[in-house]
Formats: structure tokens, C-alpha cells, sequence
């Protein structure tokens, strides 16, 4: 495993997520189905274009002759596409149909769930850093728990959804470039489905001229977030990869302070703990690029 840039590409991937979260706002008057059709639609020719030039295709090569031997690999291909397509709909839907708040407090205990299969299924153990980020972290995600009054579902299928994709990518051995092209490929058809049958879908973009050119780029902004989050899945023990998810949520709840929202003093010992945790976990990923460059120097 490559740890440094492993933390690289997360955090990369994370500011790519927030900034696709930002310019989504700037996609109105389309709805959040048509929004996730669009997105998913446009991701397939920017994530093939970037496979074929660094040379990623062989993996769905690969992928491909694994399905001819093994027609049965199929139905664990769907149930990984329906999970990504499920979380990727719910990010879109949520802000437009007044749940934001639910989902958010999912991404806040999703690095936990993540933290907790890699404990407990892969037998992964924490640096010194890495616990105390923990604790931090969860000191904030059972105060927004507890300020929240309970888990809903929007939550608990943001905790639940993404642990159980990874786990069955990593079980299927689809954790690569090739098994997400494959992924957003079964999508496809439900994305298009969803543009066609949207409320004046197609109207708006005629109407809106300037969403001719913000589509194509938040396809291709999901593309290269994608491809950094396969990629540092791939490099990164599951625990830690877990934790630095909590980049994410607060990267959103930056853009959430930069659109007009504000944070009501009894939210700080939610935020104030992972964002502590979150500057932790980006020190000592710091320090551990810095110290593998002077390994190689």
C-alpha cells in the first residue's frame, strides 16, 4: 500500500466532491433526478476518455474476460451499481427535498462505520494519531446524533450504503477504474430513464443555454472524483480510509457557510471535534509524504 499518496488522492477527491456539491446549486431549474441522470450519463465518456489515456483500460478488459468465464459475476456487478447509484441519487435529492441535515449526519458516521469494518472484518489497527482522531470524531457525530434525536433512514443508508459497496467490490475484486466504468455503465440506462420521464427536463436546457456547458463539467468533475476516491480505496488500509472521509462533510459544510447558511452556537461541539480530527489526520498524512520523499531523496 501507498499511504502518502493514498491520503493524497482522498483529500483531492474531496475537494472535488465539494466543489461538485457547490456548482450544483448552479444547475437550476433541473431537478435532482434529472441532476443524478445527467451526472451519471456524462461520467461514462470522461472516466473511458481518462482510462484510455493513462492505460486504465485493461482493467475493464480484464473485467470483461472475468464475466465471460464467470456469467454469475453479473449479479454482484448490479448490486454494486445500485449501491453507487442509490448514494450518488440521494446526494443530488437531498438538498431539494429538505433532508440535507439527515444525509449530512450520515457522512459525519460514515467514516465510524468505515472505521469499524476495517477493525473488525480486515483486523486493521489504528496509529496513535489515528485513535485520537477517532475519539474526536466521535465525540462530535454523537453530539449531532444526540442534538438530531435519533438516525433516519437517509442516514443510516449514507453509514450503511458505502461500507457495504466497498466491502462488496473488495470481495468481487472489482476495486478498480474498470469495475466503476462498469458500475456507471448498468446505471446508464436508469440515468437516462430519469432525464426523459423529469418535468420539462429537456425544456430547461433549451431555455437555460449556460447548462449546456455546467453539465459536461460536472461530469467531468465526477469523473476525476471518482477516479482519485477508486484509487485511494485501493492504496489505503480500509480504517483510515475510512477516516479521512470526514474531509468531505466538512469541505460541505464550508460550502454550506459560503452559500448563506449559518452555524448555530450549539452545533460547535458537533463540528469543532471532527474538525479537529479531520486536521489530525491531515498532519500525519503530511508527515508521512514528507517523510517517504525523503526516504527516496
Amino acid at each position: 500500500m501507498n499511504i502518502p499518496l493514498g491520503v493524497v488522492l482522498s483529500v483531492i477527491s474531496s475537494f472535488l466532491f465539494g466543489l461538485l456539491y457547490y456548482f450544483s446549486t448552479w444547475l437550476a431549474p433541473l431537478s435532482g433526478n434529472s441532476l443524478f441522470g445527467w451526472r451519471m450519463i456524462l461520467m461514462l465518456p470522461f472516466l473511458g476518455a481518462f482510462m484510455v489515456r493513462e492505460d486504465e483500460w485493461r482493467h475493464v478488459r480484464d473485467l470483461s474476460e472475468r464475466l465471460r468465464r464467470n456469467p454469475m459475476l453479473v449479479a454482484g456487478l448490479c448490486v454494486s451499481s445500485a449501491l453507487l447509484g442509490v448514494q450518488q441519487w440521494l446526494f443530488l435529492w437531498a438538498p431539494l427535498n429538505n433532508a440535507a441535515l439527515e444525509v449530512s449526519l450520515g457522512y459525519f458516521l460514515l467514516p465510524l462505520t468505515m472505521l469499524l469494518v476495517g477493525r473488525f472484518i480486515y483486523q486493521e489497527k489504528l496509529s496513535s494519531l489515528q485513535t485520537i482522531a477517532t475519539v474526536m470524531a466521535l465525540t462530535g457525530v454523537c453530539h449531532g446524533l444526540f442534538r438530531s434525536g435519533g438516525i433516519s433512514w437517509e442516514t443510516a443508508l449514507v453509514a450503511l450504503g458505502f461500507p457495504a459497496y466497498f466491502v462488496l467490490r473488495k470481495e468481487l475484486k472489482t476495486n478498480s477504474t474498470g469495475g466503476l466504468w462498469f458500475d456507471n455503465l448498468l446505471i446508464a440506462p436508469v440515468a437516462v430513464v430519469l432525464i426523459l420521464s423529469g418535468d420539462n427536463s429537456l425544456t430547461d436546457l433549451v431555455k437555460n443555454p449556460a447548462l449546456f456547458y455546467l453539465i459536461p463539467f460536472i461530469g467531468a468533475m465526477s469523473a476525476a472524483a471518482f477516479v482519485c476516491y477508486t484509487s485511494a480505496s485501493r492504496l489505503l488500509p480500509f480504517g483510515l480510509f475510512g477516516l479521512l472521509g470526514y474531509v468531505e462533510p466538512m469541505l460541505l459544510f464550508c460550502v454550506s457557510l459560503v452559500v448563506g447558511e449559518s452555524l448555530p452556537r450549539e452545533q460547535f461541539m458537533t463540528y469543532g471535534p471532527i474538525m479537529l480530527s479531520v486536521l489530525l489526520l491531515v498532519f500525519e498524512g503530511t508527515t508521512n509524504l514528507l517523510r517517504g520523499r525523503n526516504r527516496i531523496a
